[in-house]
């Protein structure tokens, strides 16, 4: 398996990333590729799609053994299921795939074709290994059950921002900030209100706190999580 291209985004650490792609639309991306595919006839026709799936590793969860069962955080952590009928990044590969909207397609002198997409769920960095047109036709089915994840996916918080805290975030971030939020960024089994959290999301630190289904922002500090430099 071949490294084609890595993401950047503004989520320099795992915790806060939604837990499926498409679940928030305002979160921005792009994808830039490995000097070896910056070929623009790789992306002739791509941009007559409007969605693409991304095929990915979880490279923070690497490792060399793996488990039949895994406890899905939005479950509270003390439930297995297996596997197989999970999402969980502990795989015995550890392979993620994703649908995620594609904006434009960009060619630039200085990194050949740019992806813009929006929705994607992965860490600033994610290699990635493929992409593939989503197909409609082929690819949805709404019909479809989807296991314990009916009774969680409706989940989301209020979000209490004062504006004070609010200004401090760049402005073109604050909606998806908020949307990320809402989202409840905390694993499902942690529940204490008393609990300060704090999330890394762009070069800034997020603090709040959750007491039933509000979500109160305490404070908004510079990063010590740098995103890296585009190749």
């Amino acid at each position: 398996m071949k490294i084609i291209a890595h993401i950047q985004n503004d989520f320099p650490s795992k915790f806060g990333i939604p837990h499926q792609s498409g679940r928030i639309r305002e979160l921005k991306a792009k994808i830039v590729f490995e000097p070896e595919y910056r070929k623009p006839e790789a992306f002739r026709g791509l941009e007559e799609y409007t969605y693409i799936w991304l095929i990915w590793e979880f490279s923070q969860a690497v490792r060399d053994d793996w488990s039949p069962t895994v406890r899905p955080p939005r479950l509270g952590g003390n439930i297995r299921k297996g596997v197989f009928a999970t999402r969980s990044p502990y795989r015995p590969n550890p392979v993620g795939l994703s649908a995620v909207k594609l904006e434009k397609v960009e060619y630039t002198k200085e990194l050949g074709p740019v992806l813009y997409v929006s929705g994607a769920d992965l860490m600033n960095g994610t290699p990635i290994y493929d992409i593939k047109p989503y197909l409609p036709e082929a690819d949805s089915h709404p019909e479809g059950r989807a296991g314990f994840t009916e009774r969680i996916q409706d989940h989301k918080l209020e979000v209490d921002f004062p504006e004070g805290l609010l200004r401090r975030v760049p402005e073109e971030l604050r909606k998806a900030l908020v949307a990320v939020l809402a989202d409840d960024p905390r694993p499902g089994y942690q529940k204490d209100p008393d609990r300060e959290y704090g999330m890394a999301f762009g070069r800034q630190d997020i603090h709040f706190k959750v007491v039933g289904n509000i979500l109160t922002v305490l404070d908004v500090t510079e990063s010590i999580n740098k995103k890296p430099k585009e190749k």
